[in-house]
């Protein structure tokens, strides 16, 4: 049995679907500043993983769930020259500013609106029989510029970058990005959340779990608000954390109807429920994105707005994320 036979059959199996939890980043108060780190967009998307093994592509959600056929961005996986490979990025949609938009993200999954689903890569983690994941970010970096070439046009591309914090900062504010991410570059690839991966958020947004519905009012469709829920640490129970009622188009208010017909039950799941006339509680399963402008002093959000559902999030996992002060590294 010659050399290529063993590492053919090794990256199958290194390239197999499921098995790689995904590094998470640390959201910090302020961008760090120093030598060693590295400065990447904060894309509003999807976390995705994409599995190649020859011409198979799967790509998979953070928390290892399928995703539906997207024919364009598996074409584009198909073609790169290698064998095998596990690819890490963000699954958006870009709107015709070249911004990626959270709120078009369904639409552009389903083939409809007017933004491109796009799939930004910023990391390779395992490559023809090679695991990447003990190298150093800056290796693993070089090997996808290899591979990955595209960063301005179609379904694929690199993830941008940045030289420094200050430029990193400005840039967000300059094309409306969610925020910045900053990486350590001599740093292996650790799954999981850690100080190596840190996020500086310049808009807030949520993820919240929907505990219950009130009736449509007038002409509307569907639902009328969504009332909704958090946990403050892993494992709490959850509380009240106010309601949203904009943002939601009509395919949106039908879809949310659906679930809330499925989750029906008779109790409240937290155990602050808020004093409102025709609710519906719900079986706390449903997660969704809201973008606000500050929570309250009572844990409250403020001026919600609905951006789209979660099916990449369990609900389990939602808690509600505070920033540490800095990082000092």
């Amino acid at each position: 049995m010659t050399g290529t036979s063993r590492i053919s059959r090794a990256a199958r199996r290194e390239a197999a679907p499921g098995g790689v939890a995904p590094a998470l980043a640390t959201r910090v108060a302020a961008i760090p500043s120093g030598a060693g780190w590295v400065f990447e967009p904060k894309y509003d998307g999807h976390r995705v993983l994409a599995y190649k093994n020859d011409e198979r592509v799967d790509l998979r959600s953070r928390n290892d769930r399928p995703l539906e056929p997207l024919e364009g961005i598996e074409r584009a996986i198909r073609t790169l020259p290698c064998r095998t490979a596990v690819l890490d990025g963000e699954l958006c949609a870009v709107d015709a500013a070249g911004r990626t938009d959270f709120g078009q993200l369904a639409d552009a999954r389903r083939g409809e609106g007017d933004a491109q689903l796009v799939y930004f890569v910023f990391d390779l983690l395992l490559l023809d029989g090679a695991d990447l994941r003990a190298r150093p970010l800056a290796a693993r970096r070089a090997a996808l510029e290899r591979l990955v070439k595209s960063q301005k046009r179609g379904p694929l591309r690199r993830s941008e970058r940045w030289p420094n914090g200050d430029a990193a900062m400005r840039a967000a504010v300059d094309t409306g990005l969610e925020g910045v991410i900053a990486k350590r570059e001599d740093r292996v690839y650790r799954s999981g959340r850690s100080l190596d991966w840190v996020k500086v958020k310049l808009l807030e947004e949520a993820e919240l779990v929907v505990i219950g519905v009130t009736a449509p009012k007038r002409a509307r469709l569907g639902v009328g608000a969504l009332l909704l829920g958090v946990r403050e640490k892993r494992g709490g129970a959850l509380r009240y954390a106010g309601k949203v009622g904009t943002g939601m188009d009509r395919q949106a208010l039908q879809q949310l109807a659906r679930h809330a017909s499925a989750l029906a039950t008779d109790a409240a799941p937290v155990n602050d429920p808020p004093r409102e006339r025709d609710v519906t509680w719900l079986r706390p399963e449903l997660v969704v994105q809201v973008r606000f402008t500050e929570w309250t002093r009572d844990g409250h959000l403020r001026h919600p707005v609905f951006l789209g559902l979660r099916d990449d999030k369990s609900a389990r996992s939602v808690v509600r994320e505070r920033a540490r002060p800095s990082v000092r590294r």
